[in-house]
Formats: structure tokens, C-alpha cells, sequence
């Protein structure tokens, strides 16, 4: 109130329709404290009220929040201001105070005042088009604020939003009465000095129009200008208001809020407020057809048309004959009810509508579609300030809006049609606009008009890019995470989520090597960082690790189309997504990034196998390469990590594999040939076994050994046959050969067991040195994660301790059964081999998944052993307290009598049959068999039958329900499932040595003299992982970019092709020429208006000629 005036009529000007009774503001003669006559002299009576020398301001006593009595929705907030208010109180009070979001479009709606019959076209044009672009903009709709006419058709569609749309969404669209204080109908009932929390205001008839407040708007601003009953009190501080706002900044202050005014029908007095807003370059936006105002606009820039413009000069000075006597004509059909017409005429003649033209947009609603009307909105808001020239710079502000609006299209016909030269310069802020705000359709564009993702991309920028995330992703929570854990965060994210696949990223800007460790790295981001000027390297890929981390699939998409190494790129994102689904909590988020990963893995299998079909020697390439940019990782490696089954499941993937799995040998050779040539070696040189053909230097004998031995599939068939020996040899120590403890035993045969686990042990320890990861953690956790690496531990470790104990006479009988289950784990080790054949290796993956339905189904069935255990126990034998007994009683006998053995005798007292047993509690307690108790015998039957009941019919079916589900998701995928066992299994044996234990111990000594006495690396390495560098691998990348750009270009024909696009473009087309029909007979129309005109005839004068 001490800010905030309102006004109040203090001097009487009479009103000569009233016979005085009323004075011109619209108040009676009591409440006045003056009357006007004059000056001092009573030289002049003063004839004409004005606002600001016959009203004075005073501390305003309406204001708060506003209840609708029985209407159920929150409450509005209210002003009552003075006409002279400055806006930008009223505008941070809305903002600051009210809670009203920053607009980033405001749209005036003006006319369409009073009881005025709105046309059904109109209010369609409302609800369909301008709220939805409120909606889609977050725009303020600046609106009359009464139960009439225009006003109220706006406000009844911003309800109807309000009820359709989401919660979150609701808040966009803010309906803002803007009316005048003395029009309002219960005014009275705001008036509250001391504020009103809320005012309780009664709306009398909703059903017609009225002057009450209408309770769909947000909040209200009440302008007084003292008077009372009149109209156009707050045309003036509306004005300024649209004024003020169109200088402020958005939300994210990029660009200034751009205010629309949009005229519907409308009185003569809209011609005035129109010059006003013009002169202040506020685009309008015209509705042709809705009413008077609007239909005269319309007409009028037609009679001004760029065809025929006026002359130099004339706009200001005045109309031609002509034109002045077509204005008169529609001044005439348009406001019949004015009376001075020549004054109207004169005040059109000095309007700015023919300077500013361009200002205005006409919407022809009758014609054009409600649908496209936020476009049409925008194009107004474009299309008012172009220009002539060409420079870019002057189109900044309106390439920013089209920014924030996401509207591509209209940037494309308006902004990016060829007429305007942009520059990498106008371009760099929009573009990390663009980029934090997830506008891939706009990154695009600017990267095809000018925009250099080279010079763009920085080590800084990339960081403030990371910094933009959400607070709400996941990837921000992981990195706040590794923040608080003091870790070099985006390169130690990258190594969690693609583990030791990759080297650390964003190492070599930093100047640090592979080997440094993430605290040092962190002290060196904290210190002075010269890298964040420099250039990134890769920036395509830099971003695409961006996009993906946010899971923003359309620019994950654009940017891997971009950049190289496809194949390996879309493996990268698919694994990065899953190891990210995986830590996501949200379920639809959660679903989103599984689909995106398996959108990865399908593009990757799709590049592959374009690749693959044009030239398979390139393609094998393509797998085993390594990849600078992706830390030295290989497409084989990457998907391994992903679990990309499907792409494994390529015949060029298993192509690859089978060519080293046979090696130098021919792919048909029979099975039992390389069985005899296993035991009988001197074969190799006879035609038994055909080599494939190869380049090799070697001496024939020499070449021909190491063909069959350094095969994968020899090392496999030998490693079979002797683990079968082994097994063999195992089980025969165990059941006849065991001896006693020293000096009896062990046995000769016992100890070549024992020798023969330990070059089993060496191997392991072997496996465990291949591995690439960085630190002795990780190692463990990579041979820890192979379940069969698992069963190797176990297997070992138990045989060390049943070797131990069966040393001594004290532990040698527990040392004996230990090593009864060590052969047990030791022969399941045996099922790994099957994993090689077609049948029997997706029965495998079904055993191991059926092992995790077993574990729910026994969750369940103890819940009901244990209660019907401790119930049964209870009722039988009241008191028994042998813990032997209660386990046998409680958890063996009811689990035994799922499978019938069930003890009639004991449990029914009919069948029950005599027997020495005491009631005595220390006879009891000392050993001896209590008695059965009979008292509630009955009852224990019924439990006895319902638990049968459930745990035979209902729990056991469950299973066996929960079995065939999981045994036909497999085997419908079993093809799938083989293919990727398969290179697990190839990949495992191919880095064996050629001999099997427990002859690998010589395998063994060769390689320590190879690799760490001679220094001689690894030829086999070669199979799997291949460095390329220079021209080779700049030409291999090249090929594999020409063949993604195959694929994309066949897979954007076949989308053009589709039935759904050629009826879009049919609906396009169709809609184009229906416009250009309608323009037209519009066309059509004026040149016979004109033609009518002309032909008319003069009528000649009669006096001339007597």
C-alpha cells in the first residue's frame, strides 16, 4: 500500500447526458469533494474529465489473494493500482512476490470487448492454437480479466488446459486479467485495507457474460483511473506494461521476453491503441474475419499492398484521393455506428500502420488451420524484424527465439533459407544453447550453416557442458559421487561404467600417462589448467560420450552419425547405457536407456554387416582393431563388455571366429581325424588333416606342427581328453588308493594327482597374469566375475585343504570327505566344455537361470516348512527339548513328506503303536523318547493335509511354471546364446598353451623364457588385437565411415518409401494447394471489385449538350 496507489475522482465535471446528477468519470455528485467551473476568474467552465488533473492517488486498500466462492481450484492474486503505476513494480511484484514464472513470450489479446457474439472458428483458433502455444512456450496470455467476450473465451481455454494437461505442465500457461477497477461487478467485496488472505468473492451468473472477474485467470491487476462503469481506463498501463516486459530477459536471459499484441474484432478505439503500440515496434498479429477492427486492418494493408505501395512521403502527408475514398468506404461498412466519420478518416490518414507494416501479421482463421497457429505466431515474431539487409547479426535475437521455442522448421524457411550469411561467431553461444537445453534438431542445423564442431569444442566448454547437467540425472549423482570420493570424475566415471575394456579417458590433454593414479590427477585438475584452451581432439565422440551419459537418444544418434568408428562407437554407447540402467532407480528411465542401448547394438550390427558384405577381409579388420579414441579397445572387446549378443550372433562376427578357432586348418576337417592325430602325431605329415592355405617361411615340418598344434581347437580337444584322464586318476585315488596318513601313504598314483593339480594351479595363476586391468582389485575382479574361474578356486582351494588334512591321523577322515566334494566340483567343472556345441551350450544358460528360480521357490517353500514344522512339533510333542530332535522334527521330516514319506504312525493316534516313552521332563531331558501328545490329533491331520495341498500342487507347479518359461525365453534365442559362448570359449583356449595339463608345466617354462628372458611378444595376440596406425588405419576408418553412410541412406529411402511418409507429404502437399486456392479466389475476387468499378459508367452532362 505505501507503494501502491489507487485513485479517486476529487472533482466534479458534470455530465451533460445526467442533467448533472453524474459526473463524467461515472460517480454521482455526493462523491465528490469539488466541482470543476473553472479558474479563479470563472473565465472558462471546464468541459471535458481527465484522469490526471480530476483525480487524485491515494494508498491502495484492494490487494491480496482471491477466493472464488464455489468454485474448487487455488487461489488468485489481485491488485488495485493506479493507471500511472510504473510497470516495473507491477512486473517484479508478479515475479518476485506472486511466484509467476518468467515468461518467455507474452500475448496481448485485445478487442473482442463487451457482449460481443464470438464466431465458432474464433474460439476454436483459441483453444487449439493460442494456449497450445503458451503451452509450448511458457507464454503469459495478458487478457480483459472478465466473465465477456474475448476474455472469457481465453480464459475457458486455459482452464480446459489446466484439466487436460499434466500437472508439471499446468504452470506454463498463465492467464493474467489485465481490467479496469471501476468496471469490475462486486468490486466492493476486494476492498481490505489491511490486505485480504483471501477475499471471498461471489460470482452471481456464470452462465452469460458479465462484468465479473473470471476465476480461470492467475491473477489480476485492477487499473483505476478513478472513474467508474467506463472502458479503456487500462488501455494505457496495459501498454506500458507490454512495453516494459518486451525489454526484459528470459528464464535463461538469452534473449529479450518478445511480446505479441493479437487483435480479435474490436471497436474504433483499437486504431489508436494499434498506432500506440506500433510507434513502440510491437509486432501485431491480426485475426482477419473475427470482427470490425480486425476486418479493417486486414483490408486496409491489402489496399497498401508491396505491389502498389504508397508514394514517398505520402504516408506521412497524407492518402491519395483514391485510397482516402476506399478508407472512407470501409470506414463507413466497418464502424456504422461512429458519427464523425471525416474525423476517423483523419486519425486513420495519421496512423503509423503504413510505416510499419511489417509489424503486422494477418491470420486469415477461416481459412488456415488452428493447428499451425504457434507457428504462425512465431512467424510474426520472426518475420517482424526482418530486414533487407543480409548480415546475420540482425537476426540474432529472433534465431534465439525460434531457440526456445524448438521450432526448427521455422528457423529453416525464415532464418537459414539461403538469404542470410552466418557466421561460425552468431552461431557458438546458440549452439550451447542448443546443446545443454537437448535440441538435437537444432544442433544439426547450425552444424550444416556454418558452425565448426572443431574450433567449437574446447576442453573448457566440454567441462561446462558437464557442469550443466541436471541435478536430477543420474550421471550428475555419479559424478557428485566421485567428488566426494576425491576422483578425477568424468575420466574415473568413463573407467567404472566401461571398466578396464578402455584406458582413462582425457589423460593425454592432462599430459598424464595410464599409469597415474586418480589422486595425482585430481591435484593437477585443482591446479592451474592450461588444457581447457586447447582444442579437443575428437570432438564428436566427445560429445556422443556426453549425450549418452544423459541418455538424450536423438542427440546420441546425431552425434554417432557423425563420428568415426562407428561400429565401435555404438558398441561404446550400448555399454555405457546398460552398466547406467543397471544404477538407475527410476523404472521409466530405467526401460528408456535399455531401449536405447539396444538401438546401439543394432546400428552396430547393421554397420557391420554393411561392412562386412562389401569386403570381409576389411571387415575381420574392422573387429580386431584397436581404437585411439576409445582407450585401445576392440569392437570384440567392447561387446564382450556389453553383452552384445545380437551383434555376436552376425554371420561375419562368427565368420571371424571360426577362422581362429581352426587356424591354419581346414574348417570341414572331421572330429575323430584330429582325435587320431592327437595320439598318433607323425599324421600330421600325411593328408589326413589339409592345412589352409598360408604364406608361411618355415621348413615344412615345422610349419605343419605348429598348424595343428597352435590351433584353438586342438589346445580344446586335448585339454577335453586329459581332464577326462584327470577325473579318471582322481576317482581312482579316492576309491582305491587312498592311503593313510605318512609314512603309509600318500600313494604313487596320489602324488601324480597332486602334480597334476598343480600345473592346473599354474595355469590359473597364468589367467590371472593376462590380465590387462590396471590394479591387483581389479585383477581379482575380473577373474573372479567368470563363474568358471569361480569353480576353479573352489575346486583348488578345497584340494589344498583336504590335502592338508589328510596329512595327520586327527583330520585324515575329515581331509577324506573334503576331498569327496572336491570331486564333485571338480567334475561340474566338466559341463564348461559343452559350451562349444550348438544343443548343448544354451541348455547350460538354461541351467544356470533355472538355479535362480530354484532359490525363489525354495524362499517360499521354507516359509511354509518352518511353519507347518513348528506347528506340527508343537501339537506332538509339547515338550522335547533335543535340538537334534527339533531339527529332524521341524525342518527334515516336513521336507521329507513332500516326496511321501510320511509317518502315519506317528502323527495319527488311530494308527499309533505302543512304545516305551515318558512324560518325566528329566527322563526327558536325560535321553529318554517323550510321548506323543493326542489332544489335538485332529488338528494336526487338517495341517498336515493343506500343507501337502499348497507345497505339492501350488509351490511345486510354480516351478515347473517358473522351469518353462525360462526354458523357452532361451531356447527361442538359443542360436544367440551359443554364438556368444562360443567366443567366450574361443577367446579362452586360443590364449592357452598348445599342451594340456599336466604337460602345459613345459608349455609353461617356454613361455617365461620367451616373453620375460628373451623378450620375444606374443604372435597369437595378433588374432585378436591389431594396432594400426597411419595410412592403414586412416583408410580403414574412411571405408568404414563410406559404409555407414550407405546404411543411412538406404535406411532414409526405405523411411521415404513408407506408406506413413508418402501420406504425410500427400497431406502437405494437399494443405499447399487448398492455400493456394484460396488465395486464389481471393485474388479473383478483387480484380472483379476493381473491373466493376472501372466499367461503371460516367453518366454525361445533359446541359452541354443543348
Amino acid at each position: 500500500p505505501k507503494v501502491i496507489k489507487k485513485r479517486i475522482c476529487s472533482t466534479f465535471v458534470e455530465d451533460s447526458s445526467s442533467n448533472g446528477a453524474l459526473c463524467q468519470c461515472g460517480g454521482v455528485r455526493e462523491q465528490h469533494g469539488s466541482v470543476a467551473t473553472g479558474d479563479f476568474f470563472g473565465a472558462a467552465i471546464v468541459t471535458q474529465w481527465d484522469s490526471r488533473q480530476h483525480s487524485s492517488e491515494g494508498p491502495t486498500d484492494a490487494y491480496g489473494e482471491l477466493e472464488f466462492a464455489g468454485v474448487g481450484r487455488r487461489h488468485s492474486h489481485f491488485l488495485r493500482l493506479s493507471c500511472d503505476t510504473p510497470p516495473q513494480i507491477v512486473y517484479n511484484l508478479m515475479t518476485q512476490r506472486w511466484g509467476l514464472p518468467s515468461p518467455n513470450l507474452v500475448v496481448s489479446v485485445v478487442g473482442g470487448e463487451g457482449p460481443e457474439k464470438i464466431k465458432p472458428w474464433v474460439r476454436d483458433v483459441i483453444r487449439n492454437g493460442l494456449v497450445r502455444a503458451a503451452q509450448s512456450t511458457g507464454a503469459w496470455i495478458l487478457t480483459g480479466g472478465l466473465r465477456e467476450g474475448v476474455a472469457r473465451c481465453v480464459c475457458e481455454a486455459v482452464r480446459d488446459h489446466g484439466a487436460a494437461a499434466p500437472a508439471l505442465t499446468q504452470k506454463k500457461v498463465i492467464a493474467l486479467g489485465v481490467a479496469p477497477w471501476g468496471l469490475v461487478h462486486n468490486r466492493q467485496q476486494l476492498v481490505n485495507a489491511q490486505g485480504s488472505f483471501p477475499a471471498r468473492y461471489h460470482v452471481q451468473d456464470t452462465s452469460h457474460d458479465s462484468c465479473c472477474l473470471d476465476n480461470n485467470c492467475q491473477a489480476f491487476l485492477l487499473v483505476d483511473d478513478g472513474s467508474v462503469g467506463r472502458r479503456g481506463g487500462e488501455t494505457g498501463f496495459r501498454a506500458s506494461l507490454e512495453d516494459y516486459i518486451s525489454h526484459q530477459r528470459t528464464g535463461s536471459g538469452s534473449i529479450e521476453i518478445p511480446v505479441l499484441c493479437m487483435l480479435i474484432s474490436g471497436d474504433s478505439s483499437m486504431l489508436e491503441r494499434l498506432d500506440s503500440s506500433l510507434r513502440k515496434q510491437t509486432p501485431w498479429l491480426v485475426l482477419s474475419g473475427s470482427g470490425p477492427a480486425a476486418d479493417f486492418i486486414s483490408e486496409l494493408l491489402t489496399d497498401v499492398s508491396p505491389s502498389s505501395p504508397p508514394a514517398e512521403g505520402e504516408a506521412a502527408e497524407g492518402l491519395s484521393t483514391e485510397l482516402r475514398d476506399r478508407v472512407r468506404d470501409r470506414l463507413r461498412r466497418y464502424f456504422t455506428a461512429e458519427t464523425e466519420m471525416e474525423r476517423l478518416l483523419d486519425k486513420v490518414r495519421a496512423l503509423s500502420i503504413f510505416q510499419h507494416r511489417d509489424l503486422i501479421t494477418v491470420f486469415h482463421g477461416a481459412q488456415e488451420s488452428s493447428e499451425e497457429f504457434d507457428t504462425v505466431l512465431l512467424k510474426a515474431l520472426v518475420g517482424a524484424s526482418k530486414r533487407v539487409s543480409s548480415e546475420a547479426s540482425e537476426y540474432t535475437d529472433e534465431l534465439k527465439l525460434a531457440v526456445a521455442w524448438n521450432r526448427v522448421d521455422i528457423a529453416k524457411t525464415e532464418l537459414f533459407n539461403g538469404a542470410i550469411q552466418w557466421k561460425y561467431e552468431d552461431l557458438e553461444d546458440l549452439m550451447t544453447d542448443a546443446l545443454i537445453n537437448d535440441k538435437p534438431t537444432f544442433v544439426r542445423l547450425f552444424c550444416e550453416n556454418g558452425l565448426n564442431i572443431v574450433d567449437y569444442l574446447s576442453y573448457g566448454r566440454l567441462e561446462s557442458l558437464y557442469r550443466s547437467l541436471s541435478d536430477s540425472s543420474l550421471a550428475y549423482i555419479l559424478l557428485q559421487r566421485r567428488l566426494s570420493e576425491r576422483q578425477d570424475l568424468v575420466s574415473r566415471l568413463l573407467w567404472d561404467l566401461l571398466g578396464d575394456v578402455c584406458q582413462p579417458f582425457y589423460y593425454g590433454p592432462l599430459g598424464l600417462d595410464h599409469n597415474t593414479s586418480t589422486r595425482r590427477a585430481l591435484k593437477m585438475l585443482l591446479g592451474e589448467c592450461l588444457y581447457r584452451d586447447r582444442r579437443c581432439l575428437t570432438p564428436w565422440s566427445a560429445l556422443f560420450i556426453w549425450a549418452v551419459l544423459q541418455n538424450r537418444s536423438e542427440m546420441a544418434i546425431y552425434f554417432w552419425e557423425m563420428a568415426g568408428e562407428s561400429v565401435l562407437s555404438a558398441l561404446s554407447g550400448c555399454k555405457i547405457l546398460r552398466e547406467l540402467s543397471r544404477l538407475e532407480i527410476e523404472t521409466e528411465n530405467k526401460v528408456s536407456m535399455k531401449e536405447l542401448a539396444q538401438r546401439f547394438e543394432d546400428l552396430a550390427q547393421d554397420v557391420f554387416g554393411e561392412c562386412y558384405q562389401n569386403s570381409e577381409s576389411r571387415s575381420f579388420t574392422l573387429l580386431i582393431r584397436t581404437s585411439p579414441v576409445w582407450g585401445g579397445a576392440t569392437c570384440l572387446q567392447m561387446a564382450t563388455a556389453a553383452d552384445a549378443r545380437l551383434f555376436f550372433s552376425h554371420d561375419g562376427v562368427q565368420s571371424l571366429l571360426s577362422q581362429i578357432w581352426w587356424g591354419d586348418m581346414e574348417r570341414s576337417t572331421e572330429v575323430w581325424k584330429l582325435v587320431l592325430t592327437f595320439f598318433l602325431p607323425p599324421l600330421l605329415y600325411t593328408k589326413l588333416i589339409k592345412p589352409s592355405p598360408s604364406n608361411s617361411k618355415r621348413p615344412f615340418i615345422l610349419s605343419r606342427w605348429r598348424q595343428f598344434w597352435f590351433a584353438p581347437v586342438t589346445s580344446f580337444l586335448g585339454n577335453v581328453l586329459m581332464y577326462f584322464l584327470f577325473l579318471c586318476l582322481f576317482a581312482y585315488v579316492l576309491l582305491v588308493d587312498f592311503k593313510p596318513p605318512p609314512p603309509k601313504g600318500p600313494s604313487t598314483l596320489e602324488f601324480v594327482l597332486y602334480f597334476w593339480v598343480f600345473t592346473l594351479v599354474c595355469e590359473e595363476i597364468r589367467q590371472v597374469r593376462r590380465s590387462d586391468a590396471a590394479n591387483l582389485k581389479n585383477i581379482h575382479h575380473n577373474y573372479i566375475q567368470d563363474v568358471w574361474n569361480k569353480f576353479d578356486f573352489t575346486a583348488i582351494s578345497l584340494f589344498m585343504l583336504a590335502l592338508c588334512c589328510r596329512m595327520f591321523p586327527e583330520s585324515y577322515e575329515f581331509g577324506r570327505a573334503v576331498m569327496a566334494i572336491d570331486f564333485l566340483v571338480f567334475t561340474l567343472r566338466l559341463i564348461h566344455i559343452f559350451a562349444i556345441h550348438k544343443q548343448l551350450g544354451p541348455k547350460i544358460i538354461i541351467v544356470g537361470k533355472m538355479m535362480k528360480d530354484v532359490f525363489f521357490f525354495l524362499f517360499f517353500l521354507a516359509v511354509w516348512l518352518m511353519a507347518y514344522g513348528v506347528a506340527n512339533q508343537a501339537l506332538l510333542y509339547p515338550y522335547d527339548p533335543r535340538p537334534n530332535w527339533i531339527f529332524r522334527r521341524v525342518f527334515y521330516r516336513p521336507y521329507l513328506h513332500i516326496f511321501g514319506q510320511i509317518p502315519i504312525d506317528e502323527m495319527d493316534a488311530d494308527k499309533r503303536e505302543e512304545n516305551k516313552c515318558t512324560n518325566n521332563a528329566t527322563l526327558i531331558e536325560a535321553g529318554e523318547e517323550p510321548c506323543m501328545s493326542t489332544y489335538a490329533n485332529w488338528l494336526v491331520v487338517i495341517l498336515l493335509v493343506i500343507y501337502l495341498l499348497f507345497t505339492n500342487i501350488v509351490l511345486v507347479n510354480l516351478l515347473i511354471a517358473m522351469f518353462s518359461y525360462t526354458f523357452s525365453k532361451v531356447q527361442g534365442r538359443s542360436d544367440t546364446y551359443w554364438k556368444f559362448q562360443r567366443y567366450n570359449l574361443i577367446v579362452e583356449y586360443h590364449s592357452r598353451p598348445c599342451l594340456a595339463p599336466p604337460f602345459i608345466i613345459i608349455s609353461h617354462l617356454h613361455l617365461v623364457v620367451k616373453r620375460y628372458v628373451r623378450q620375444i611378444p606374443s604372435v597369437k595376440s595378433k588374432h585378436f588385437v591389431l594396432e594400426l596406425r597411419g595410412r592403414k588405419a586412416s583408410r580403414l576408418n574412411t571405408w568404414e565411415v563410406i559404409q555407414k553412410e550407405n546404411l543411412l541412406s538406404a535406411q532414409n529411402k526405405r523411411v521415404r518409401e513408407s506408406d506413413t511418409a508418402r501420406l504425410k507429404n500427400t497431406s502437405t502437399k494437399v494443405d499447399s494447394v487448398l492455400r493456394q486456392m484460396s488465395e486464389i479466389r481471393d485474388h479473383d475476387l478483387r480484380l472483379r471489385l476493381l473491373e466493376s468499378e472501372v466499367s461503371t459508367p460516367r453518366q454525361p452532362d445533359l446541359t452541354v449538350c443543348h
